[in-house]
């Protein structure tokens, strides 16, 4: 079964815990490493990998430091370099060229971000269970069958953001950083729309803004319009 942790989701920082009872993975590592440990109840040993989707430091803080701890960082090779992160225990994967770390197999798929080479992953273990994750991209191209469980960025309401710019509170260059580089509520409704759900089991959306999201609304909406189980990652 799995399990999983946000440890912080938001522009100050991402990483979560996830687990198939078997095998524990990192997914991204944007907080001090201190953090890390004191969220993984300092069993960072138990660590098998982590993954990271791009190289911006709200997702990379701790990269170095968990290498130094002995666990192996998968990112792709734009990643890598664009974060100078060097030595064995940086691994290069490539957008749908699948890999193994124990009992997950998982999939690489390049997602749309203003960074070298993002990706996101899909994860599936021997259970049968297949949990996408995917954050800082506007547009996701790929459709997915048998997804059990799903982390996906819900960075902005459209409606909220516009708003706000009508307000004076968000710049309207701010506006079109965010609309070429994160998921908004109705991006994040299309996906949904467009992919195979009946077997998910619980949504945990990702990276709300401080300032361009409603974290009950957005959850109300999800869920109605899935009728599935929805969280949000804790900001």
């Amino acid at each position: 079964m799995i399990d999983i942790k946000p440890l912080a989701s938001s522009s100050a920082g991402n990483a979560y815990r996830v687990s198939d009872g078997t095998t524990t993975l990192l997914l991204d590592a944007g907080l001090r490493f201190s953090d890390i440990r004191r969220g993984l109840d300092f069993r960072v040993s138990e660590l098998a990998g982590c993954l990271i989707t791009h190289e911006h430091g709200d997702h990379i803080k701790a990269t170095r430091d968990i290498m130094r701890a002995g666990i192996n960082v998968y990112a792709s090779s734009g990643t890598l370099e664009a974060a100078g992160l060097v030595g064995h225990r940086a691994i290069a994967v490539k957008s749908k060229e699948q890999f193994t770390i124990g009992t997950w197999t998982i999939l690489p798929f390049d997602v749309q971000h203003d960074v070298a080479e993002p990706l996101g992953f899909l994860l599936a273990n021997s259970a049968g269970e297949k949990l996408l994750f995917a954050t800082d991209t506007y547009y996701i191209k790929y459709r997915f069958q048998g997804l059990t469980h799903l982390m996906i960025e819900c960075n902005y309401s459209s409606k909220i953001l516009d708003e706000n710019i009508s307000a004076g509170r968000v710049s309207v260059a701010m506006k079109k950083r965010l609309i070429r580089s994160h998921f908004s509520l109705e991006n994040v409704k299309d996906f949904l729309r467009a992919n195979d759900l009946r077997q998910i089991q619980e949504i945990w959306l990702l990276h709300l803004s401080d300032g361009n999201s409603d974290a009950e609304l957005f959850k109300q909406e999800i869920q109605e319009l899935t009728g599935k189980l929805v969280y949000i990652a804790d900001r």
